[in-house]
């Protein structure tokens, strides 16, 4: 069956990474999801999270990651990265491609400058070589929000900084049933995942970056900037940069083009 929809774990340093694949081609494509996978893991979706890649899956057999789950406390982005690392090593992946969107783009550019044997391609999605003022101002509100529990108010204001407003007028219309979707037992996991945004800097280890690399990002992307896209272009050599003009942070759901283009650049 070319979808091949199957759901998984791996223990890695006490801690299990829940992680979903699909697809039937002899390549590997492993994705890393944003700081949304503070709120709820992949486990149990993996025939749901296919639809949006079902072009790719006769071609590559697609993997998408979780953060360990229970997360420690104090955990990095470099640490994140060193959990995949050992995920893929434990899976008997040796080289992959990776595709990393916002937070995970951070986990991602660690992964490829640390272990550049692991990573064949690499794709960055709306993310930051480091935390930024725009980016610290949205994730020390969402950290204020979680820890008040107010899980109405932080899905708004996340759904407000990422989506385009032609998307907006008609997702706002759902805010009033919001605060029950996707409330997590407790927000410790979030919190965790959040923190370590705010101590990412991988600004130095860029040009360590040495595999063929596709960067994407949104004008108008109100949770990064778009100047950290422009930055990541700078200091990866020989990357490529591809901005969508009245897009911003969800520029990887509302661009029409955007598997596409990234589906182009991994065959390539």
């Amino acid at each position: 069956m070319l979808w091949n929809a199957k759901n998984g774990r791996v223990e890695i340093n006490g801690s299990g990474m829940e992680y979903v694949s699909f697809g039937s081609g002899d390549k590997k494509l492993v994705i890393l999801p944003g700081l949304s996978d503070g709120l709820a893991t992949v486990e149990g979706k993996a025939l749901m999270l296919a639809v949006p890649y079902r072009k790719y899956l006769k071609d590559f057999t697609v993997m998408m990651f979780s953060r360990p789950d229970p997360l420690p406390e104090g955990h990095s982005i470099r640490d994140m990265a060193e959990d995949q690392a050992a995920a893929l090593r434990k899976l008997g992946i040796g080289t992959c491609s990776v595709l990393g969107v916002s937070q995970g783009g951070m986990i991602a550019q660690v992964l490829a400058a640390g272990h550049p044997e692991m990573v064949e391609k690499l794709v960055l999605a709306v993310s930051a070589p480091c935390v930024n003022e725009i980016t610290r101002a949205c994730v020390e509100k969402w950290i204020s929000l979680a820890k008040k529990g107010d899980h109405k108010a932080l899905m708004i204001d996340t759904a407000e900084k990422s989506y385009s407003e032609t998307y907006l007028e008609k997702y706002r219309k759902l805010y009033p049933v919001i605060a029950s979707i996707g409330r997590p037992k407790d927000y410790r996991r979030f919190l965790t995942n959040a923190a370590a945004i705010l101590s990412f800097d991988a600004s130095e280890e860029l040009e360590k970056i040495s595999c063929p690399t596709l960067i994407v990002a949104g004008k108008d992307d109100r949770i990064v900037g778009p100047e950290a896209s422009y930055e990541m272009h700078e200091r990866i050599a020989g990357s490529e940069l591809h901005v969508y003009e009245r897009l911003g942070h969800a520029a990887y759901e509302e661009a029409p083009d955007f598997n596409e283009r990234v589906f182009s650049f991994l065959r390539s």
